[in-house]
C-alpha cells in the first residue's frame, strides 16, 4: 500500500491541477505539459526501453498532425477522423524505414533518422496538397464537440490526461510482457541478447512501430489545440529534440520519466518565451544544449534515478521498511 501512496497523491494533484491553478495561462500550460508528456512517453518506448535513440520521431508526429488537419481541410470531417489515418500511416512508415535503419547502431541510427525526417519535411514543404509551406488549418468555428476546437484549455487538459494515462498503460503493459524483457536485454547488450535467442531485429521493429503510432496521436492532439500545422511546427527537428530531452531529463527507460521531464522543460520554455518574446527562441536552443551536456556528464539516468538513489541512501525505500517489519513480526 505504501508503494501506491505517492503515485496516488501525484495522480490526485494532476487531476486537481485545473482547479488549483485556474488562470487561462496556467491551464494551457498544464495541457501542454501533458501533450508533450504523451509524445515523450511514446519516444521512450524505442529510445528509453530499446536504447535506439531516434532523432527523427518528428516524422510520426507530423503524420498525426497533418492527418488530423487534412481530414477537415480536404473532406470537411472532424479532426478525430484523421487520428486513425495518422496512426496507420505512421506505423507503415516505421515498418518501411525501420527495417534498414534499425540495423544501424549508436549515432549511425540517430543520423539516419535525422536524414529521413529532413527528407520528409522537404517533401511536405513542396507538396501543395499538404499546404506546402503554408500548412493546413482546422475549423475556425467549432461545428460540434468532435471538432476538438475549444475556447478554454480545460477540455484539452482532461483529454490529454486521458490519452496520457492510456499511453502509460500501454507502456507498462509492454514492459511487463516478454517484449519488455527482450527490449531491456537488447538495450543492455544486443549481441548478448542475440546469443541467448532473443529476436532482436523483430522486437526493435515492433517497438519502433508501436512508438510511431503513439507519437502520431500526440501530433494529432497538438494540431487540434493549435488549430493548424505547417512544416516547421509539425515536422521541425526541434520537436524530436524535445521528446528526447524530456525523456532523458526525467529518466529514459522509466515509466514516469518523460512526464517528469515535460513538467520541468515545458514551463521553463513557456515562461522564457513569455518573458523574452521573440528573443527567447534562440535561448531555447541554448537551454536544450546545456541540459544535454549536464545530463550526459552528471546524471545519465535522469532525475527519477537520482531521486531513487538518494531515497535508497536514506534507508527509507518501501522494500526496506517492509522487510524490517516482517523481521520483527512474531
Amino acid at each position: 500500500m505504501r508503494r501506491l501512496l505517492w503515485p496516488s497523491v501525484a495522480l490526485a494533484l494532476v487531476i486537481a491541477y485545473p482547479l488549483l491553478f485556474s488562470t487561462p495561462f496556467q491551464q494551457r500550460l498544464g495541457a501542454l505539459v501533458l501533450l508533450y508528456a504523451i509524445a515523450a512517453s511514446a519516444w521512450n518506448i524505442v529510445g528509453g526501453y530499446a536504447g535506439q535513440v531516434s532523432v527523427g520521431h518528428v516524422v510520426f508526429f507530423g503524420c498525426g498532425a497533418y492527418a488530423a488537419m487534412g481530414a477537415y481541410a480536404h473532406f470537411a470531417l472532424s479532426p478525430l477522423v484523421g487520428i486513425p489515418v495518422g496512426i496507420v500511416v505512421s506505423v507503415a512508415i516505421a515498418a518501411v524505414i525501420g527495417v534498414p535503419t534499425l540495423r544501424l547502431s549508436g549515432h549511425y541510427f540517430s543520423m539516419a533518422t535525422i536524414a529521413v525526417a529532413e527528407l520528409v519535411r522537404l517533401i511536405v514543404t513542396n507538396t501543395d496538397y499538404l499546404g506546402a509551406g503554408v500548412g493546413l488549418s482546422g475549423p475556425t468555428v467549432p461545428r460540434n464537440v468532435f471538432d476538438l476546437s475549444f475556447i478554454s484549455a480545460l477540455p484539452y487538459y482532461y483529454l490529454f490526461l486521458t490519452v496520457l494515462v492510456v499511453t502509460l498503460g500501454i507502456t507498462w503493459w509492454m514492459t511487463e510482457s516478454r517484449m519488455g524483457f527482450y527490449l531491456r536485454a537488447i538495450r543492455d547488450s544486443e549481441r548478448a541478447a542475440r546469443s541467448l535467442g532473443a529476436p532482436a531485429s523483430r522486437i526493435k521493429l515492433y517497438a519502433f512501430m508501436l512508438s510511431a503510432g503513439l507519437t502520431s496521436v500526440a501530433g494529432a492532439l497538438y494540431a487540434t489545440i493549435f488549430g493548424f500545422v505547417d512544416p516547421e511546427s509539425g515536422l521541425g527537428i526541434l520537436i524530436s529534440v524535445k521528446m528526447l530531452i524530456m525523456a532523458a531529463l526525467g529518466g529514459a527507460g522509466l515509466l514516469f520519466g518523460p512526464l517528469v521531464g515535460a513538467a520541468i522543460l515545458v514551463p521553463l520554455e513557456e515562461i522564457s518565451n513569455n518573458l523574452l518574446g521573440g528573443q527567447g527562441a534562440g535561448l531555447t536552443f541554448v537551454v536544450y544544449g546545456a541540459i544535454i551536456v549536464l545530463i550526459a556528464r552528471f546524471q545519465p539516468g535522469g532525475i527519477l534515478t537520482l531521486i531513487k538513489r538518494l531515497w535508497a541512501k536514506r534507508g527509507k525505500t518501501p522494500d526496506t521498511s517492509t522487510e524490517a517489519g516482517a523481521a520483527h513480526a512474531p
